[in-house]
C-alpha cells in the first residue's frame, strides 16, 4: 500500500491518530531535555507531561475525520466528543489519582520510614496533566492532522 491509498480514508485517520500519539511523545522528551537539561528517555513510554499526548492524538484523529467526512458530519460530532471525554479525563480524573499517589507515597514513607518496597512500592504519581499541556497537545493535534492530511493530497495531486 502507498501514500496514495490511505489519502482519504480510515487509514488516514488511524495513520493520523497514531503518529500524532508518537510524535507528541517524541515531542515531549525534547521539552524535558530543554527545561531540565537531561535526557530522559523513559518519558516516550509514560504518560502525563507537555504536551498531552492523549489530545494530540484524539484531536488529530477528529480533525482527520472532520476533514476527510466534513466537519458538520455525524462521525466528527461522535469523535470530537471522543476526544472532549479523553481531554478531560486526561486534565481531570487521571491528574486527581497522580495527586492522591503522590499523597499515598509520603503516607506510605513516613510509615515505612523510606522502605516503599516493604509497602509494595511507590505509586507512579505522573498520570494526568495540566489543563496547559492538554490544550498544547490538542492545538498540536489539530495542526498535525491538517499537516498530515495536506501532505497527503500532495502525493495524490
Amino acid at each position: 500500500m502507498d501514500l496514495t491509498q490511505i489519502y482519504n480514508t480510515g487509514y488516514e485517520i488511524i495513520f493520523t491518530a497514531f503518529s500524532g500519539i508518537l510524535t507528541a511523545q517524541i515531542i515531549k522528551c525534547f521539552v524535558f531535555l530543554i527545561i531540565k537539561r537531561k535526557l530522559d528517555v523513559r518519558l516516550f513510554t509514560t504518560t502525563g507531561g507537555m504536551p498531552s499526548s492523549h489530545s494530540a492524538g484524539v484531536m488529530g484523529l477528529s480533525t482527520s475525520v472532520g476533514l476527510i467526512n466534513g466537519f458538520s458530519s455525524v462521525e466528527f460530532a461522535i469523535a470530537i466528543g471522543y476526544a472532549c471525554i479523553v481531554m478531560y479525563d486526561a486534565a481531570g480524573v487521571r491528574r486527581a489519582a497522580g495527586k492522591q499517589a503522590a499523597c499515598l507515597n509520603k503516607i506510605i514513607m513516613d510509615i515505612y520510614k523510606q522502605d516503599l518496597a516493604e509497602a509494595g512500592g511507590k505509586l507512579k504519581e505522573l498520570l494526568g496533566h495540566t489543563p496547559m499541556q492538554v490544550f498544547v497537545g490538542a492545538i498540536y493535534g489539530v495542526i498535525y492532522g491538517i499537516v498530515v492530511h495536506n501532505v497527503l493530497s500532495g502525493y495524490v495531486n
